[in-house]
């Protein structure tokens, strides 16, 4: 029994050395060893171990020397982001976006499609899956060569990826999402409320990467809500959490009913708003207290650092953060800061591929 916890305890530490050392190879860039080991915390020889180990499993190799130094350079060793990819999609009522990205998180191939809303689930489901496949044939890889899918749509998204309520998609209650996205690609699927992805996208790279506690707004056909304590995603029971489009007292209006009574569509609104129009600034006015009450019961919950707001209303740019700055202000206590989304419409597939490469980071890289 003791030679097999001398055993179990050697293995495991080689486990950690290696992990140690891919971390620091993936956050440094090309590096030689001796770099390489003090950035990982390990002696030369424990470094060079695991990073045979690393170069085995095909996730490092010897970089090409740099060019115009004198002499014999030292041997640098770099992250194979290329070894391994992840699928992100986005699937919507009127449109579908696929990404493809290495293992760095990089977007190496995209693909937009258009969509009706009401065509059958399973039109749709083939949609989605022509994008994927179109980025992943773009990119020359083979069927293994995607380790992880996730996608975003809208509606409630239990944590086994399958859809429990969708009002806007025709046939998705009841659809296993994340299993159908699994199956296109023989790796491990994942399916997700779009707003929570798209909240995932903004703390991981957007407007929000430098706070931990955040509301994400995602404005559009309808009000969904993300949201983010302690860095970390919050889904409830159900994976229903902020789903306060339901609420009748969020005050939330159809933006097409408001657009319409306007007379004017929305980018001519939006444009007209931000060169100082009054009927226009009423009309975003009008769209930003809507948004505001929604949050705002979030934002007296949860009391976060920030709120960011994307979607379609989003295009309003400046004036409707005004707008909900100062409705909010006049709802919370502690009105957080308002800012608009980094990646706009792309946020949601951004999201998806992020939370891909958190499976791939815990379960096929050891991080």
């Amino acid at each position: 029994m003791r030679a097999l916890g001398v055993t179990n305890d050697t293995a495991l530490l080689r486990r950690l050395n290696t992990r140690a050392t891919l971390h620091a190879l993936r956050q440094g860039g090309p590096q030689t060893l001796t770099q390489l080991a003090r950035a990982a915390g390990l002696s030369r020889q424990t470094a060079e171990v695991a990073l045979a180990d690393l170069t085995e499993r095909g996730l490092a190799e010897e970089s090409s020397p740099t060019e115009g130094r004198a002499g014999r350079p030292a041997r640098r060793f770099r992250f194979r982001a290329e070894a391994g990819h992840v699928v992100g999609l986005d699937v919507g009522p009127r449109r579908i976006l696929a990404m493809l990205a290495d293992l760095n998180g990089d977007v190496t191939e995209q693909r937009w499609l258009d969509a009706d809303e009401h065509m059958p689930a399973a039109e749709r489901l083939a949609l989605a899956e022509r994008a994927a496949t179109a980025c992943v044939e773009a990119a020359g890889l083979a069927r293994g060569g995607v380790w992880a899918a996730t996608v975003g749509t809208s509606g409630v998204v239990d944590r086994s990826g399958r859809v429990s309520v969708s009002t806007l998609i025709p046939g998705w209650t009841g659809l296993d999402l994340g299993g159908h996205v699994g199956r296109w690609f023989g790796c491990p699927g994942f399916a997700a409320n779009d707003a929570n992805l798209a909240a995932v996208a903004e703390h991981w790279r957007g407007s929000a990467r430098h706070v931990d506690d955040l509301v994400y707004v995602l404005s559009g056909y309808r009000a969904g809500h993300g949201l983010l304590l302690d860095g970390r995603l919050r889904t409830g029971r159900t994976g229903s959490a902020g789903e306060l489009g339901r609420l009748p007292l969020a005050g939330w209006e159809d933006p097409s009913v408001v657009l319409g009574e306007a007379g004017r569509d929305a980018e001519e609104i939006f444009q007209a708003a931000q060169a100082g129009d009054e009927q226009a600034l009423a009309v975003v006015d009008r769209l930003a207290h809507g948004l505001a009450r929604g949050a705002s019961a979030l934002v007296l919950v949860v009391d976060p650092e920030l709120v960011v707001v994307g979607g379609g209303l989003s295009r309003a740019g400046e004036p409707l953060l005004e707008r909900m700055r100062a409705h909010l202000a006049e709802m919370c206590l502690n009105p957080p800061e308002v800012a608009l989304s980094t990646f706009g419409e792309e946020s949601i597939a951004l999201g998806a591929v992020r939370m891909a490469l958190d499976h791939v980071e815990q379960e096929r890289l050891g991080l």
